[in-house]
């Protein structure tokens, strides 16, 4: 990997000593950073980083001190007032401080409540989006998160709050009816009891479910199961977090969209997943 590419002519911002940049560095495949991500990277002194965050990304600021802050579920993590007291710490010494967090930091990246923590003590921000792994990761996967066919409607969800546990503050039975296809992060802990409630409110047995887990990289891995088996194939497939998972026919266009196999060799398995009865481009 290169880190001397030049950037394309454009009025890139300045990071100013001082400012924090919170910054989204998508699903996990490099390649996916935005250009005003990666014009952070070579600006910044200090990056302060996520578990999420591939390594490789991190070569494109070898003059900055990386500093690792990843939080993860069930293991030793940094608490979310000290990460974000350290930025606000770090902007008064001066440094060009980035923020770097896994998919974008608006989307369950608790980049809300560091930037406001950062207003709140003075210290001027930038944020800088990033692709979420609840849309390129099911790309990456070849599970396109909307379709004229299927949805026109898409709901995104976590799978824990605050305190670890399931959401209570979600309305299962409204998402249930009200979402055609319904995105869960940070599910994989509390699947058992998310599917369970989805069929109580109505989703059927048989409907489509995918898990994506660590999605993007060399390490990616896709399992299609069923909302009433999606805990014992999760189980036997080994699966493990990070992960996205799908609930929706959406998930069946994968028969048709695995680009990935296709590119390795693989015939696709079903060219009308949806059994559609005519050419995609027909209306």
């Amino acid at each position: 990997m290169t880190t001397q590419a030049p950037l394309p002519d454009h009025n890139w911002p300045v990071m100013e000593p001082g400012w924090v940049w919170l910054c989204g560095a998508g699903p996990g495949d490099p390649g996916l950073l935005t250009l005003h991500a990666l014009n952070a990277l070579r600006q910044a002194d200090v990056v302060i980083y996520d578990a999420l965050v591939q390594q490789d990304i991190l070569q494109w600021a070898p003059q900055a001190d990386h500093v690792y802050a990843g939080k993860r579920g069930g293991k030793p993590s940094a608490k979310q007032r000290d990460i974000s007291l350290r930025l606000v710490d770090l902007a008064r010494e001066g440094k060009r401080v980035l923020r770097l967090k896994g998919g974008d930091p608006f989307v369950f990246g608790r980049g809300g409540e560091e930037a406001q923590t950062l207003v709140q003590h003075g210290i001027q921000v930038r944020i800088i989006p990033g692709i979420s792994a609840g849309i390129g990761g099911l790309a990456y996967a070849g599970i396109p998160v909307t379709h004229r066919d299927v949805n026109q409607s898409v709901t995104f969800v976590t799978g824990h709050d605050q305190s670890g546990n399931t959401p209570g503050s979600l309305d299962w039975a409204s998402i249930s009816k009200g979402s055609q296809v319904i995105v869960i992060y940070m599910g994989m802990k509390h699947i058992a009891q998310i599917a369970a409630k989805l069929m109580e409110a109505g989703r059927s047995i048989h409907e489509p479910v995918a898990v994506v887990s660590t999605a993007t990289t060399d390490e990616q891995r896709a399992l299609e199961t069923t909302l009433g088996s999606i805990v014992e194939d999760i189980d036997a497939a080994g699966m493990e977090p990070p992960a996205i998972i799908c609930v929706g026919k959406s998930v069946l266009m994968r028969q048709a969209l695995d680009w990935q196999a296709q590119a390795a060799g693989e015939a696709p398995r079903n060219l009308d997943p949806l059994d559609r009865g005519r050419p995609a481009e027909s209306a």
